[in-house]
């Protein structure tokens, strides 16, 4: 499977790293182009190839990590459709960190609208950057990854990817009902670092 990922900051490189620790290949983009990725490539390693957004949007699996306001930037006239598309992102941003007005959808519900007849997903929004980036069995166990979306399939090659990275994963159920548990602000499980033990 060809994996691209959209946005180098901090989670997309996160992702690349988690990605890069296992040798999984992946092709990680940015606004600014491939050659102001250089320095990141070099600490990746050899299975992460820099290069543009459109390219990235050409894989089989596409992580999407851009801040919730460029998002709409980030994904014009990108066709994603029957991809599967890895909402990572959260409605909220730095400096003000005030949550985006959704009119009472949850922020994957709003992301799915930003690309149409995509597979999306919703994965590795719930942990700070620094902690989805480093060993997955740092803490004496499986560090958990919490899923949601309404394409059982895609979930499922979702949920193999990151296992293989070394991660537990939990499916908590369609974009709905599940994205709102795991979306940052207020979903019930953000931010916690659950361990699976044994």
């Amino acid at each position: 499977m060809n994996i691209g990922i959209i946005g180098a900051g901090q989670i997309g490189t996160a992702i690349a790293r988690t990605l890069a620790r296992s040798g999984i290949q992946a092709t990680l983009s940015n606004r600014s182009g491939p050659a102001s990725l250089a320095a990141t490539l070099a600490e990746l390693g050899p299975s992460i190839r820099a290069g543009t957004v459109a390219q990235a949007a050409q894989a089989d699996l596409v992580f999407v990590a851009v801040n919730w306001s460029k998002l709409p930037a980030a994904l014009a006239g990108l066709d994603l459709r029957g991809r599967i598309v890895v909402d990572a992102n959260n409605a909220i941003e730095a400096p003000e960190f005030k949550p985006f007005d959704l009119g009472g959808k949850t922020s994957s519900e709003a992301f799915a609208e930003l690309v149409p007849g995509a597979r999306v997903v919703k994965a590795l929004n719930h942990l700070l950057a620094p902690v989805l980036g480093s060993d997955p069995h740092a803490d004496g166990g499986q560090r958990t990854l919490f899923l949601s979306g309404d394409d059982a399939a895609a979930k499922a090659e979702v949920a193999g990817l990151l296992q293989r990275t070394g991660y537990f994963t939990v499916d908590l159920g369609g974009l709905a009902e599940g994205g709102r548990l795991h979306q940052f602000p207020g979903g019930a499980l953000a931010l916690h670092q659950l361990v699976k033990v044994g």
